[in-house]
This record gives C-alpha cells, sequence and structure tokens, in this order.
C-alpha cells in the first residue's frame, strides 16, 4: 500500500468480491428472473458496466455467486470449509436460471449435459480437495459436491414436500455433522 491508496490488484479483488456478494443476495432473496445488472450493481455500489467487466453475463454472474469459493492463501479449516459450502444455500434452494434446471434435468439423460455437469463440478471438487486433509480428501470433496447437488436437486426438481418452505437455516443445521465430518473434523 502507497500512502494509505491500494495496489490496483487488491482494489479490482476487493470490488470482485462485493459484486460477488451483493449478487448472492440478490439472487437468494429475488431469484434469478428478477435479479438484475443495475440491481445488483447498486448494492454493490459499482456501475453496472464493471459488472459486465468483470463478469460478462448476468448467467456467468450467477455461476460465480454458486460457486463454492475457498480462500486459496492460507490453510482452512474443516469449519471454515463446511460454513463456506453452507453458505451457497440460500442461491441453492432459490430461483435457479432456467438455463441451470435445463442442465441438472439433463445431466442424467443427455451426453453433453452429463460433460458439462461433470466438467462444473469436478472443478468444484478440486477446489474442495485442495483445502482438505488426507489422501481421500478428493472422494470427501466429491462426497461434500454430491450432498449438496442433492439437497439442489431434491428441492428444485423435485420439489420434495420435505424441504418445501424450511428455512436454509433448519437445512444447514441438519447437514453441518455429516459435511463436518466429511471435511474431516471430529463431531461430538
Amino acid at each position: 500500500m502507497v500512502d494509505g491508496v491500494l495496489p490496483r490488484a487488491e482494489r479490482r479483488r476487493r470490488t470482485e468480491a462485493r459484486i460477488l456478494e451483493a449478487a448472492r443476495a440478490l439472487f437468494a432473496d429475488v431469484g434469478f428472473e428478477r435479479a438484475t445488472i443495475r440491481g445488483i450493481a447498486k448494492a454493490a455500489e459499482v456501475d453496472p458496466a464493471l459488472v459486465m467487466q468483470y463478469f460478462g453475463s448476468k448467467q456467468e454472474l450467477f455461476q460465480q455467486a454458486v460457486r463454492v469459493t475457498l480462500v486459496a492463501d492460507g490453510e482452512l479449516g474443516a469449519e471454515e470449509v463446511v460454513e463456506n459450502v453452507l453458505g451457497t444455500l440460500n442461491v441453492k434452494l432459490g430461483e435457479l436460471p432456467q438455463s441451470s434446471l435445463a442442465m441438472m434435468r439433463s445431466m442424467l439423460t443427455h451426453p453433453e449435459a452429463a460433460a458439462s455437469a461433470r466438467e462444473v463440478l469436478g472443478k468444484q471438487v478440486e477446489r474442495l480437495a485442495e483445502t482438505l486433509p488426507g489422501e481421500d480428501a478428493r472422494l470427501r470433496a466429491a462426497l461434500i459436491t454430491l450432498v449438496m447437488l442433492g439437497v439442489t436437486v431434491g428441492h428444485q426438481l423435485l420439489e420434495m414436500e420435505e424441504l418445501a418452505g424450511v428455512p436454509q437455516e433448519e437445512i444447514a443445521r441438519v447437514l453441518r455433522p455429516s459435511l463436518r465430518a466429511l471435511a474431516g473434523q471430529e463431531v461430538s
């Protein structure tokens, strides 16, 4: 930092994080269709053009917003990993874009949709595995990812009565012990 001014890369990183935080909140609150780039920009206190410059499209912004992002520098404990994953529930249980729903509907019957889903989920597994201890980190990361996919599918596509109207905090409370165990934290 020179004379109290952050380096450009750090300002960019902070701006991007503010945009993603605003996007997560707005997507969770009003859903993909009703969320607008202007609304996200206003919440993040940036120009709408900057949102497009950073993310390119509303769809890409949504994809980034629902992706679990883990801090790359420094070790994360199992608790931080679990809370980070559970933090995406509000978006995953909210209104998803039609393209995401279409991919989920098609991934079991259409080879190209399956390949696309494997690629997205594979990246998610990689990011999680890098933060988990042990030789079986990739397996545990895959299981965490698939648990979250199952919750999303159960809520979004199957419209399971047991998940309807259940607050995100309650789902997180019930999932937390099993995700902690998968992340490598002792569960008491």
